[in-house]
């Protein structure tokens, strides 16, 4: 991948890939599974060493399994960037909680990632920062899309109740980039108050936090079931 421009490097990379596989249907995980000649969460790793702004890159992952993830995500693939470890937590929350721990005071802003989402960017990655960086008033972006499908509210037995206006609703991605400050603060609100959220934005925005959202290439697909790999490998493939 070509690096792209970008005024200084001023933000951390944490890649959480702590998952157990349950859905994908892998006792050992996803993260590792060959996808266009190299592990998964690898082609997450490549694009945010290929972004400037990114000066650290922080892998979450089970603590067990950090020297199997080193020796094969990380170290064949000669990244020029900083990486370190963090364990990985018994929620994504944990685990997005111990990845910004160990970011390093430099950063400014930390970014956080699925490590099973191989088609993100840095053209993407640094066109969120800009956004960030460019508005005072808010504190962190979150990639994604406007929906495009017709939404609908069910009760329990499955009855729609509503249908709300799409024009209101986005379908969100990773990466989800904040200040350190602004997600520090939101992690040790909920972690106080025994708060889970859906994504780590639903943490900033509990708290008062402004996110904005960026639009990003419906493509950036998460790998989550095994038929979703054919796709992901074909679009990969594709880009090289």
């Amino acid at each position: 991948m070509p690096r792209v421009a970008a005024s200084h490097a001023d933000t951390c990379a944490v890649i959480v890939a702590g998952g157990s596989g349950q859905r994908f249907g892998n006792p050992g995980g996803k993260q590792l599974v060959d996808v266009a000649g190299r592990p998964l969460m690898s082609w997450s790793l490549a694009a945010f060493d290929c972004a400037p702004s990114v000066a650290h890159i922080v892998v979450v992952c089970p603590a067990e399994r950090t020297r199997e993830v080193r020796e094969r995500a990380v170290e064949p693939f000669a990244l020029t960037t900083p990486v370190s470890f963090a364990a990985a937590g018994e929620t994504r929350q944990d685990s997005t909680r111990a990845g910004l721990a160990a970011v390093p005071d430099t950063c400014s802003y930390v970014a956080i990632h699925d490590g099973a989402r191989p088609l993100i960017t840095p053209e993407v990655i640094e066109g969120a920062l800009a956004e960030l960086r460019e508005h005072d008033d808010v504190d962190g972006v979150v990639c994604g899309q406007p929906a495009v499908d017709t939404l609908k509210v069910v009760a329990d037995d499955d009855v729609i109740v509503d249908t709300p206006p799409r024009s209101r609703y986005w379908c969100v991605q990773t990466p989800q980039i904040f200040t350190v400050a602004a997600l520090r603060r939101a992690e040790e609100a909920a972690r106080a108050e025994g708060f889970v959220g859906t994504d780590d934005a639903s943490l900033v925005e509990r708290v008062g936090g402004r996110v904005l959202c960026v639009e990003s290439p419906r493509d950036n697909l998460k790998v989550t079931l095994p038929e979703d790999l054919p796709l992901v490998e074909f679009l990969l493939r594709r880009n090289k």
